[in-house]
């Protein structure tokens, strides 16, 4: 363990407990522990993004937000306009079950209003996909990972 400032490691009279907060690791090792999961998440967009632009889809939008809700990825291909929710986990069946039904709903929210503010995506189809993205491991794109609930 390392001082951030000066790279050299604390002295034992200054380093920080490993005491919870809230549930939480107190101090430095709880923003450490987010700061790694943000690059992770970063990385995998990044080799999601690859992989969609290799498969021939045009990158609309990265980290789209509105009010209702964000959308990782926004990608076309053809007439399809494809939702994309980039999960970094060590398997698919784990990247799934981290989409809740919330999360589907607020997606589904998000994405008509991208449709809403960009008229050449109007008529497109949506399609709502997951890339998982495994330590080590290739992206598996997941498309048409869960339809809409219909009203």
């Amino acid at each position: 363990m390392t001082n951030n400032r000066t790279g050299k490691p604390p002295e034992d009279s200054k380093r920080k407990s490993n005491k919870r907060v809230g549930g939480k690791p107190a101090g430095d090792l709880y923003t450490a522990r987010r700061q790694d999961a943000w690059r992770g998440g970063r990385w995998a967009e990044s080799l999601a993004v690859w992989r969609l632009r290799c498969t021939g889809h045009r990158i609309l939008a990265r980290n789209w937000r509105s009010p209702v809700g964000e959308i990782d990825i926004v990608a076309r291909r053809g007439k399809i306009l494809a939702i994309v929710e980039v999960k970094h986990r060590p398997d698919v069946a784990r990247a799934l079950e981290a989409i809740s039904s919330r999360q589907q709903a607020r997606l589904v929210r998000a994405a008509l209003a991208f449709q809403a503010r960009r008229p050449d995506c109007a008529g497109l189809t949506l399609r709502f996909d997951v890339i998982a993205v495994g330590q080590g491991r290739w992206p598996r794109h997941l498309k048409e990972a869960w339809r809409p609930a219909s009203d």
